[in-house]
């Protein structure tokens, strides 16, 4: 596991984290004692499948929150997810 100080990491932020989205783990240290650990991000299978379709444009993302759809989403019965969530809380 490699080691940087918090002066070198400053001075070479993009590199390490390159580092470690290539699966490097790295401690960071201050003044010799370990302080964090930059590590890969692990994704769920659903976050992999979301990338997937991102990837394959059957979906996009901006990068921004998602927003609501122009259409509410009906469910069987004809109840909107709204009024069942309503009807459950009674």
């Amino acid at each position: 596991m490699t080691r940087v100080g918090v002066r070198g990491l400053k001075d070479h932020l993009s590199a390490y984290l390159k580092r470690a989205g290539d699966g490097e783990r790295i401690v960071v240290t201050d003044r010799g004692e370990p302080l964090a650990v930059l590590t890969p991000i692990e994704e769920s299978d659903e976050a992999r499948w979301g990338w997937n379709l991102v990837r394959e444009r059957v979906a996009s993302w901006s990068g921004g929150k998602p927003r609501g759809s122009a259409r509410a989403a009906v469910l069987k019965g004809g109840k909107t997810t709204a009024e069942m969530v309503l009807e459950d809380r009674r």
